[in-house]
């Protein structure tokens, strides 16, 4: 992608976290202390269990080196602003989901670029090699998610009426401008992007499915009542496409990664309205009893 597409790819992003901080209070993060139990597990699935399961389909299917490595990078991504919108339409604890997407996004700075290194190393052969810069890349997304993060934290502290005024218009330019985005890859990658849907669409969807489920049963698992455990599905399963897609093309310069991650963008919708429906089945099955 040219110059242009990058920055208003990285600035639609700015927009998103920016967005997400509006949302945000000091109290979502005390909630560790509220809910140990449930943040631990959505946390672990987010970090440990959602690469991993990414890794192990990317694997198992046969994939060109570029849609794996897609798969890789959105695996490594944390849950982004719509994972809380649909946790918020699915009945589930919204609280919970919003702490689970503050907490997991700090902690990916640290480890998205050591599991996208490796997913480089191991899916492009040895005359394609390319590496991250691990603190550079550290920075950037320091810079591109969490900044913005924190910029709208501290509006949402001192203008509240302003911030959640600004909370809806934010989040519907930014749905706008990845729309545009996805429309922008799918032109310049139209030469491969029928062979890499084919490709990516059936696993990017496996991985939204079992990662959703895998998020359900471990917190049912551990006793966790039922609307934080719809929290925790939702939060496993929806990971921050626009991150993933900005990691390809911003960091990598590579449109081609980030094909996966545009198919998920578009089909976590449908998966997310299924999830939806679930939930709100789910919490009147709870409430007759």
């Amino acid at each position: 992608m040219d110059s242009i597409s990058t920055i208003i790819l990285a600035s639609s992003l700015i927009i998103i976290m920016l967005g997400m901080g509006l949302s945000l209070v000091i109290d979502d993060f005390k909630r560790i202390f509220v809910y140990p139990k449930a943040i631990l597990i959505g946390v672990t699935n987010q970090i440990l269990i959602v690469p991993l399961l990414g890794f192990a389909l990317a694997s198992l299917f046969p994939l060109q080196p570029e849609v794996a490595i897609g798969i890789m990078i959105l695996a490594a991504c944390p849950g982004g602003p719509t994972s809380n919108l649909i946790s918020h339409l699915a009945k589930g604890d919204i609280a919970l989901s919003v702490t689970l997407t503050a907490i997991s996004s700090f902690i990916t700075i640290l480890t998205i670029p050591f599991i996208v290194n490796y997913a480089l190393l191991h899916f492009l052969e040895e005359g394609q090699m390319i590496k991250l810069d691990v603190i550079n890349t550290i920075v950037q997304i320091l810079v591109i998610t969490i900044i913005p993060v924190s910029i709208g934290m501290i509006i949402r502290r001192y203008r509240e009426a302003f911030a959640l005024k600004m909370a809806k218009p934010v989040r519907i330019a930014s749905g706008i401008v990845i729309a545009l985005v996805i429309i922008g890859l799918t032109i310049k990658e139209r030469d491969n992007f029928v062979s890499y849907f084919q490709q990516a669409g059936v696993v990017a969807l496996c991985l939204n499915v079992v990662t959703m489920m895998v998020g359900y049963f471990s917190a049912k698992l551990f006793n966790i009542k039922n609307k934080s455990a719809i929290s925790i599905a939702i939060e496993s399963g929806i990971q921050n496409g626009t991150l993933a897609i900005t990691i390809a093309v911003v960091l990598l310069e590579n449109a081609s990664f980030a094909i996966a991650p545009a198919v998920y963008s578009l089909l976590m919708f449908f998966t997310g309205g299924a999830a939806i429906y679930f939930g709100i089945k789910k919490n009147k099955a709870v409430n007759q009893h």
